[in-house]
């Protein structure tokens, strides 16, 4: 608990032990019950170690799923819903970095869009302005996406200073005592 406060930063472990309190231990003993209830009824050949080879194809499915605008996240095992078509999946997670390509897409989607209209290619011009819609929708995602803000950096204390703060003994909800009010 010690370690959370001074990692997070917190003057007093009472502030700690609030955010703690959310995830009582009677809650994450009733699910580690029922995570070892559930493993008695499920067969003990799929707990065993993974062969060579389906470990490679676990970790293959994952290296694949680099893609040219940033990462899917399709699920392992499962097949790609969208043909493929990455620009319009909601599975698609785009990379800030790639933000100059996917503009260049959606200019190219513009153009196609022009020529298609010119060709009196209706079956086309639909579906590129799908593509169009999904891909303005995803360079907005990128430019709102959250920026990495490093590490967090402790705090370093001054020399012979030890900070205490007074309780919060004013405050009208300081151990149910009202305002003014101090406990001998």
């Amino acid at each position: 608990m010690h370690i959370a406060a001074k990692i997070l930063g917190h003057d007093s472990i009472a502030t700690t032990q609030t955010y703690v309190a959310v995830y009582d231990q009677d809650v994450i003993g009733h699910h580690r019950a029922f995570i070892a209830r559930r493993r008695k009824l499920r067969p003990s050949e799929e707990y065993r170690e993974p062969t060579d080879s389906e470990w490679d194809e676990f970790l293959g499915h994952f290296a694949k799923r680099k893609i040219e605008l940033g990462t899917c996240r399709r699920a392992y095992g499962t097949s790609c819903q969208h043909e493929f078509s990455c620009i319009r999946c909601p599975m698609l997670r785009p990379d800030p970095a790639q933000q100059q390509r996917l503009e260049a897409i959606i200019a190219s989607l513009r153009e196609r869009i022009t020529e298609a209209h010119e060709r009196s290619w209706l079956g086309e011009v639909e579906g590129l302005q799908t593509s169009l819609a999904a891909a303005e929708q995803k360079l907005v995602h990128m430019r709102r996406t959250a920026v990495n803000l490093g590490l967090p950096v402790m705090p370093k204390k001054k020399q012979g200073l030890v900070r205490r703060r007074r309780p919060f003994s004013d405050s009208p909800c300081s151990l149910g005592h009202r305002r003014g009010q101090r406990q001998p």
